[in-house]
């Protein structure tokens, strides 16, 4: 016999994401995106589940009230499920090795050189998405890019040092902002709109503070070695993950962002001179690293 009182299904979890965000229910969208690691995770899609696990991470981790009403039961699941997929064959985590792997030998300034060239290229995404309410900081990064090549030959003026600081105090904020795990999108070269919420793969805002900060303290006197953190960020690996899924290292638009994180190592190693550097970054500023 027909129950007539039988509950209807649950809604899929990305429908909840959508609800939750429009509701502004970020303990909702937390859980909403664990749920849908967990069963990227079930279904055998490491890529994904690390995507959706590590969204749910940032969203619940931004804010102290959030935390709270997920609950310590699906944070610390949560944080040890994204622990073990650290150790999974996903581009994400293998970049980071190949890339210190492909660092040996080289001197401080080199790596720093070589984490600036990633950064031109996400210059032009930056300043996309910088249009999106709340992320205007994303806007001044082409500047502090800027100033940043100009200080390896000149100093810059007190205004100028501080400016970065200041850039860097921003790239803070907005990495637990509702602007970030809770905006918006843009259209994409690609096919499917970029959203300001797939800067969250390889902790991308916290690493440009980390490389605009550590230059600070090395012009400073205070040296911070840079360890190349910026160099995968333009492979905006939970951009392709999200909208293709799969290996995504086979992919066009990858395929050629590693080939471009690879010469420029072998740019650096050759010692070029500034203005060789100067030009490299003029011409990936003007890169549409979407296009095929």
């Amino acid at each position: 016999m027909f129950n007539l009182f039988k509950k209807k299904d649950a809604a899929a979890p990305e429908e909840r994401v959508a609800a939750c965000l429009q509701n502004k229910d970020y303990a909702g969208l937390a859980r909403a995106y664990y749920d849908m690691g967990c069963a990227a995770l079930a279904a055998g899609d490491q890529g994904r589940a690390m995507l959706w696990l590590s969204r749910a991470d940032t969203v619940y981790s931004a804010r102290d009230d959030v935390y709270d009403k997920v609950g310590e039961k699906i944070t610390d699941d949560c944080s040890n499920k994204i622990d073990a997929l650290e150790d999974a064959p996903l581009l994400v985590n293998q970049i980071e090795e190949e890339v210190v792997d492909r660092a040996a030998g080289l001197g401080d300034v080199q790596i720093r050189v070589w984490s600036l060239l990633s950064l031109a290229r996400l210059v032009p995404v930056a300043d996309r998405l910088g249009a999106l309410p709340g992320c205007g900081v994303l806007g001044k990064l082409g500047k502090c890019l800027g100033l940043a090549v100009q200080s390896f030959q000149n100093p810059i003026t007190p205004d100028e040092f501080d400016f970065i600081g200041g850039v860097c105090g921003e790239l803070s904020q907005l990495s637990d902002s509702e602007a970030f795990f809770a905006g918006g999108g843009i259209p994409c070269a690609a096919g499917a709109p970029l959203e300001v919420f797939d800067l969250n793969g390889l902790t991308m805002l916290l690493n440009m503070e980390a490389f605009f900060g550590g230059h600070l303290h090395t012009l400073a006197g205070d040296p911070v070695s840079d360890a190349g953190e910026m160099v995968p960020c333009a492979l905006l690996p939970d951009y392709w993950t999200r909208t293709v899924g799969g290996g995504i290292r086979q992919l066009p638009q990858v395929e050629a962002e590693l080939a471009r994180i690879w010469d420029d190592c072998a740019f650096v190693r050759s010692g070029p001179t500034w203005s060789a550097v100067a030009q490299r970054v003029t011409q990936y500023r003007a890169l549409d690293i979407f296009a095929v």
